[in-house]
C-alpha cells in the first residue's frame, strides 16, 4: 500500500496547491502549443517540484488531449503515473551524478520516442551533478533534438552552472501557507476516514513550515498512531512539543522582564523531557507575530481571532525594540549540539533580559536630613561652616562653553541592527569592521551548503587589518581557514561584503601566530612596584 503523500499525489496542474504562478503559466503554455524544451523547477522540499514535472510529461504526450490538462485515462498518462513508459525518463542526480549517466543520456536523447510525441527527461536534484556531468548535460541542452523536453529539479538553484541555467526556463516553488495546507489535509482525512480536529490541523500545517509532503507524512503518523481521533493534545505529544501555552509564557516573562521566572521555565522544559529546539521554534515564532502586529502587518499573522487578540495586548505592552531583541537574540541560539542542552538559549534569554538592568544606574544611597539626626548633623556640619569662614573665597568660575553639535548622528548600539546595511555604505574601515563583526556576520545568516556560513565565521575569525580592498582575516584553526578559503565559501564572503558595503572586496586568510605570551610586561611591572616600595620606606 502505498504512503499518503503517494497515494495522494496530484494528477493534474489544478490540484497542485499553492503554486499558481507556475501552474497557470505551463497551462497557458499548453493550450498555445508553446512548451519549452528546458523547465528548471526550484524551492523548497515538498512543494511540488516533482510532481508538476510528472503532471507536465503526461500533458505534452496524452493522446486524448495534448494541449492542457492530461486525460489520465490514455495509456500514455496511465503508464507515466504508474512509472512504466519508457518514454518518459526519470533520474535522480544525486545517485546518479557522473559523467557517464550525462554522456548515456545524451546518446539515448537522439532515438525517437515509441508511442509519445515527446521523450521527456525529468533529472531531480540537478545541483549534485559533478562539474564534468554538468558540462555534458549543457551540450545536450544547448542542441536539442525537437522531440526532447527536460525537466529539471533541485532544492539548490544556486549550485547549477549560470550556462544551464540561461537554457532553462526557470519556475520557482514557494513555501505553502497554512491556508493551503490545511483544506488539502482536510480532503486528505475525509478520504482516508480519519477524525482531525481544525486546531490538530493548524499545529500539522504551521510544524511542516510550507511543505505538504511533510504535513502529509505528519498526518498519516498520526492516524497510524491514535487510531480513534487526533487533537491537539496528540500532535503536541507526537511532535514534543508543550502547545503555544508554554511559548507565550515564556514570551510573557520577557516582556515582563522576569529574567528568573524565564531561566526555570526552560529549566523546566528541559527536564520535562521535553524537545528545546522544537520550544524554541514556538517561541521565535510567536516573537515573530508580535512583530508584525507592532508593525501593522496583523493581517499576516496566521492564528484564530482569540489568539490575535492576546498578542494584540501584548504586543501592545513591549516596544518595538524589546521585540525586535527578543525575536533575535532567541533565534540565534544555536541548540545543534546535543553536548550544550539548553545552555544557549539561557544565555540568550541572559542577554535579552539582564542588558538593561546592567544599563541601569545604581541606586544612590539615601542620605539622612538634618529632621532625621539634628544633633549629629550639627557636628558635623559646625566644623565644615568654620572652615568655608575662614578660606579664601573661590575664584570665579569661566563661563560653560556651548557643546559641539555633532555632524552625524550617531545611532544606539541596540537599534544598529535595524539599520546595519545601510549603515554599511561608504563604511569600509578596519575600526568599523572589528568593532561591528558580529551585526556583519549576522547578515552571513542562511547562507553555505548547510545554512551555516555565519556559525563558521563567528567561531573561527576575526578582521585584523584592511589593505585597501583586501579584507585580512586571521583564524584559529588551520581547518576553519581552508574551509573559508575554498573558492566556493571565499566567493560568498566576498560578494557578501561587496554588497554591504558597496564597493570590491577580497578576502585573505591568514593562521594567528601561537606565540609564547612576553615576559617583558610581568618584569617591567615587578621593577615598578619595587621601585614603588623602596620609596615608601624611603619617606617612612
Amino acid at each position: 500500500m502505498p504512503v499518503l503523500y503517494r497515494k495522494w499525489r496530484p494528477q493534474t496542474l489544478a490540484d497542485v496547491a499553492g503554486q499558481d504562478h507556475v501552474t497557470r503559466t505551463l497551462l497557458n503554455a499548453l493550450q498555445a502549443d508553446k512548451v519549452a524544451h528546458a523547465y528548471l523547477f526550484c524551492g523548497p522540499r515538498g512543494t511540488g517540484k516533482t510532481t508538476t514535472a510528472r503532471i507536465l510529461a503526461k500533458a505534452v504526450n496524452c493522446l486524448n488531449n495534448g494541449h492542457g490538462e492530461p486525460c489520465n485515462q490514455c495509456e500514455v498518462c496511465q503508464g507515466v503515473a504508474e512509472g512504466r513508459s519508457i518514454d518518459v525518463v526519470e533520474a535522480d542526480a544525486a545517485s546518479n551524478r557522473g559523467i557517464d549517466e550525462m554522456r548515456s543520456l545524451r546518446e539515448r536523447v537522439a532515438f525517437s520516442p515509441g508511442q509519445s510525441r515527446y521523450k521527456v527527461y525529468i533529472i531531480d536534484e540537478v545541483h549534485m551533478l559533478t562539474p564534468g556531468a554538468s558540462n555534458a548535460l549543457l551540450k545536450t541542452l544547448e542542441e536539442p533534438p525537437p522531440h526532447g523536453i527536460f525537466l529539471l529539479a533541485t532544492t539548490e538553484p544556486h549550485h547549477v552552472l549560470s550556462t544551464i541555467l540561461s537554457r532553462c526556463q526557470r519556475f520557482d516553488f514557494r513555501r505553502l501557507p497554512q491556508t493551503d495546507i490545511i483544506p488539502r489535509l482536510e480532503q486528505i482525512a475525509q478520504g482516508e476516514g480519519v477524525s482531525i480536529t481544525q486546531p490538530a490541523l493548524s499545529a500539522i500545517a504551521r510544524s511542516a513550515q510550507g511543505s505538504l509532503r511533510d504535513a502529509v507524512n505528519l498526518l498519516e503518523q498520526l492516524a497510524s498512531f491514535f487510531l480513534e481521533r487526533i487533537d491537539l493534545p496528540q500532535v503536541h505529544e507526537l511532535l514534543g512539543l508543550r502547545g503555544d501555552l508554554r511559548a507565550r509564557e515564556l514570551v510573557e516573562h520577557i516582556m515582563r522582564r522576569d529574567l528568573a521566572a524565564s531561566l526555570s521555565l526552560v529549566n523546566q522544559i528541559a527536564s520535562g523531557g521535553a524537545d528545546i529546539r522544537a520550544f524554541q521554534k514556538e517561541a521565535v515564532e510567536y516573537l515573530r507575530g508580535l512583530l508584525l502586529i507592532k508593525g501593522g502587518s496583523a493581517g499576516v499573522v496566521e492564528v484564530t481571532a482569540d489568539e490575535l487578540a492576546g498578542m494584540q495586548e501584548m504586543a501592545a505592552r513591549a516596544t518595538m525594540e524589546e521585540i525586535v531583541r527578543a525575536t533575535r537574540l532567541l533565534a540565534e541560539a544555536d541548540l545543534r549540539w546535543e553536548g550544550y542542552s539548553s545552555l544557549p538559549l539561557e544565555l540568550a534569554l541572559a542577554e535579552c533580559l539582564a542588558t538593561d538592568a546592567a544599563l541601569q544606574p545604581p541606586t544612590q544611597p539615601e542620605v539622612a536630613t538634618p529632621q532625621a539626626h539634628p544633633e549629629a548633623v550639627k557636628s558635623r556640619t559646625e566644623p565644615a561652616a568654620r572652615l568655608a569662614s575662614s578660606a579664601p573665597p573661590p575664584p570665579p568660575r569661566p563661563a560653560p562653553r556651548p557643546p559641539a553639535a555633532e555632524p552625524h548622528p550617531v545611532a544606539p548600539v541596540a537599534q544598529l541592527d535595524a539599520v546595519l546595511p545601510q549603515s554599511m555604505v561608504g563604511n569600509l574601515t578596519l575600526d568599523f569592521l572589528q568593532s561591528h563583526w558580529k551585526q556583519v556576520i549576522n547578515q552571513f545568516r542562511g547562507m553555505g551548503s548547510t545554512g551555516t556560513l555565519d556559525a563558521l565565521l563567528r567561531q573561527a575569525c576575526h578582521p585584523i587589518s584592511l589593505e585597501g580592498e583586501i579584507v585580512v582575516l586571521e583564524f584559529n584553526s588551520q581547518w576553519h581557514k581552508e574551509k573559508i578559503e575554498d573558492p566556493k565559501y571565499r566567493h560568498m564572503v566576498e560578494r557578501k561584503l561587496s554588497e554591504l558595503f558597496d564597493t570590491p572586496c577580497q578576502v585573505r586568510c591568514i593562521l594567528a601566530e601561537r606565540r609564547k605570551p612576553s615576559q617583558e610586561p610581568m618584569v617591567r611591572a615587578a621593577l615598578e612596584l619595587g621601585g614603588r616600595v623602596v620609596n615608601e620606606e624611603n619617606h617612612g
